[in-house]
């Protein structure tokens, strides 16, 4: 049989798209490369692009041959998300839209079926058009993998945006040898709260500090949920072998712990972060002293 003839119909029209994109991967592919999903994000070599499409060219056929070439969940899908995740971040940073991505994969659906009507010349048009339908179904649901990888991705990327902004908002300042300070201002939720604890756990085994201090004079309000994380922090504080110091508590927060029913008997507080740092000095044997117009004394 001359080799631009396909096979008798076997099946159904999913099972010979499943067959077609598999005699036919190495055209597709080749022509896939030149397409700007391809070409765009596999620059060092087109010989890149051309296996990227292989690959995907091969999880289409294992979809094609399930039957479940509606079903985005298929597991033939699985082999190319994290490539197709690549790829579609790749062109999300170029600054193309999630719309004008699966544009692009739309365009790869106008090779695949150039192929498939050259590799079925004596087929009826009936046969003919339930192929191409059951093709172009197939990469509308690539398209729509692509679309949930790209927001999927996107989500991800924001949550890593959210996560760096909270780090940058929470500095841990190295107040002194021994003396780290975390100064909070603006709103603290529970997320960020969780942040607070992780980086300041970090500076005390990085500083080797003895006293960290959580000033907390610019936060305007604390919930129940929000002391109970900063009673956490303390505590794991504790268990690093260090002392934390509260300080800069307003009086508006001090009545809030009082209605909330929470118990800081046990934490040290101070009015701010001078008699914070102050006190930590104090705990490690610094002598402070003031110089006032008279001279200097002891403070």
């Amino acid at each position: 049989m001359p080799e631009h003839q396909a096979a008798a119909p076997n099946g159904t029209p999913a099972d010979e798209i499943g067959t077609f994109l598999s005699r036919r991967r190495e055209q597709i592919a080749q022509r896939w490369a030149d397409e700007p999903l391809f070409r765009t994000v596999y620059t060092v070599a087109r010989e890149e692009a051309v296996e990227a499409g292989r690959s995907v060219a091969d999880a289409l056929a294992q979809v094609a041959r399930t039957g479940r070439v509606e079903d985005s969940d298929s597991p033939g899908f699985g082999a190319v998300r994290e490539q197709l995740a690549r790829m579609t971040a790749a062109r999300s940073r170029s600054g193309r839209t999630t719309a004008q991505v699966c544009g692009e994969v739309d365009a790869l659906r106008i090779h695949a079926v150039d192929l498939l009507v050259a590799d079925l010349p004596d087929a009826t048009a009936e046969h003919l058009r339930d192929c191409t339908t059951a093709l172009t179904v197939l990469m509308g649901t690539l398209r729509l993998v692509v679309m949930e990888t790209a927001l999927t991705e996107a989500r991800a990327r924001s949550d890593r945006q959210q996560l760096e902004m909270l780090e940058v908002a929470t500095p841990v300042i190295r107040l002194w040898d021994g003396i780290v300070a975390v100064p909070l201002i603006g709103t603290l939720d529970s997320a960020r709260s969780q942040v607070v604890m992780e980086t300041l756990l970090e500076a005390v085994v990085d500083q080797q500090a003895r006293f960290a201090i959580l000033d907390i004079t610019g936060v305007p309000t604390v919930d129940s949920l929000v002391a109970q994380h900063l009673m956490k922090t303390v505590a794991a504080v504790r268990l690093m072998g260090a002392e934390c110091v509260v300080s800069g508590i307003r009086p508006a927060i001090a009545q809030t712990i009082v209605h909330l029913g929470l118990d800081l008997g046990t934490v040290v507080t101070r009015a701010g972060l001078a008699d914070a740092l102050s006190y930590a000095l104090n705990g490690l044997g610094a002598d402070i002293v003031h110089t006032t117009p008279g001279g200097a004394g002891p403070r």
